[in-house]
């Protein structure tokens, strides 16, 4: 695969309608770049990354800009940063909460992406999803003993680096586990080369 496939492949992607039933229309939402050396990979789109088609464009992104110790043109710039997310649209309501991500997404297109990343030195999994797919050992433990058991090399991810989603409706377990951003964020940016 050359770094020439990556635009016919990402406008594939873009252009995905696998979903065609969901309540907002598909808009898949993806950055990629070959040289990223981190990829994030999240939930699934929430209504606001919907409307603008920018990934994590909202109060969830402005927290992992933090935890990262990123200003948003370094986020966005996808010769520094991949995001491919477990379900690439706004999947819809569940409850009062969004749904979960699409499961046909991740199957479809994330081998095909991340065979383009050659360089990565950190995977970001956030959250249940991304973690059960990439950890599966890992699965079985609540996201906390997940989190708290801290990064696992791989030899073509990179270090796969658990952490909790960023959403706002997590501000409770964040506020009842101070560790993570005590010891775990500190860790990872340091992994990043990002220790400001």
């Amino acid at each position: 695969m050359t770094a020439s496939d990556l635009p016919g492949l990402l406008a594939a992607v873009r252009g995905c309608a696998a979903c065609a039933d969901l309540p907002l229309g598909p808009r898949p939402v993806v950055q990629l770049g070959p040289a990223a050396r981190l990829l994030i990979i999240g939930q699934a789109p929430g209504t606001k990354v919907h409307a603008t088609g920018l990934p994590f464009n909202d109060p969830s992104g402005d927290t992992l800009r933090r935890w990262l110790g990123m200003d948003r043109a370094t986020f966005y710039d996808p010769a520094q940063v991949a995001l491919t997310p477990m379900g690439f649209c706004y999947p819809g309501k569940l409850g009062s909460g969004d749904a979960p991500p699409r499961t046909a997404c991740a199957p479809l297109w994330h081998a095909r992406l991340h065979a383009h990343l050659t360089d990565l030195r950190v995977t970001i999994l956030l959250g249940r999803y991304a973690l059960s797919a990439y950890l599966p050992e890992r699965a079985k433990l609540s996201v906390t003993e997940a989190v708290r058991t801290g990064p696992q090399p791989h030899p073509h991810y990179g270090l796969l680096w658990p952490l909790p989603h960023p959403s706002p409706r997590n501000r409770r377990w964040l506020r009842e586990n101070p560790w993570v951003e005590a010891t775990v964020i500190p860790a990872l940016r340091a992994a990043l080369g990002r220790n400001a």
